[in-house]
């Protein structure tokens, strides 16, 4: 089961992206009232950032991922737990049982699903009263560096967009019609990157590849250019991790 979009020539480059807050994450799950050994999905999962949080906290994790060499790079980093296991699927079809799940995750994969057949999708898998919840890791745009980065972008990608990634949920979430009140939490996190990891996480940006088309490679050059005249060996990156979830009614 494959999704529109082909994630593999950024499989690598997305092992460089941030974790997400450990706060937002703490909460999410203490909302949730998710235990030691509850099942839960994580739809998505990529290369395993959200997942390996999930399964820290000793749930019996279900990761679910459509593209071979993302999935590829999970299993490897998820193979010291015992309580992983990976399948392939998308979030409109997961393959996964009726009614299994304590908690269903996705982590900056909601954008890329149709999103009232995934929430379906989540409601159809989810034990009553079970928790749904997406979540994505915005850079702060306010950040000097960010601000460089961003005009460097808009310079050669005038109709560069962030699409639903950016979107508050509640309205989409609200409308499924299957989940309660939607709760919003967030939490900053500081990410600290070399220049070049910095750069080989842009590579992995599929939102700007799709938009900046055959000139994606010239701009990510572009941005690698104005981040070493910084003439810093290190920089830091800050994000607000930002979850929304409900709870099936």
């Amino acid at each position: 089961m494959k999704t529109e979009w082909d994630y593999t020539a950024l499989a690598d480059a997305y092992l460089k992206r941030p974790d997400y807050a450990q706060a937002a994450i703490d909460a999410m799950v203490a909302i949730a009232g998710v235990n030691a050994g509850d099942k839960v999905c994580d739809v998505g999962a990529g290369v395993a950032h959200l997942t390996l949080m999930l399964a820290a906290k000793e749930f019996d994790v279900i990761a679910v991922e459509p593209n071979d060499a993302m999935r590829a790079n999970g299993v490897k980093r998820t193979a010291h737990f015992g309580n992983v296991a990976w399948h392939e699927g998308t979030g409109e079809h997961t393959g996964q049982a009726d009614g299994a799940f304590s908690l269903v995750t996705f982590g900056s994969s909601f954008n890329v699903c149709d999103r009232q057949a995934a929430l379906k999708e989540t409601c159809r898998m989810l034990e009553p009263h079970g928790w749904f919840a997406c979540m994505w890791n915005h850079r702060d745009l306010m950040d000097p560096i960010q601000t460089l980065i961003e005009n460097t972008i808009k310079d050669m990608v005038p109709s560069y967009g962030y699409g639903t990634r950016r979107e508050d949920q509640t309205a989409v979430i609200d409308a499924s019609q299957l989940f309660g009140p939607v709760v919003h939490l967030d939490a900053r996190v500081v990410h600290q990157q070399t220049v070049e990891e910095c750069v080989e996480a842009w590579r992995s940006h599929a939102t700007l590849e799709r938009q900046a088309g055959n000139r994606f490679g010239a701009v990510v050059d572009a941005i690698e250019r104005q981040l070493v005249n910084l003439g810093k060996p290190t920089i830091e990156i800050p994000y607000q991790t930002n979850i929304w979830m409900a709870q099936k009614r």
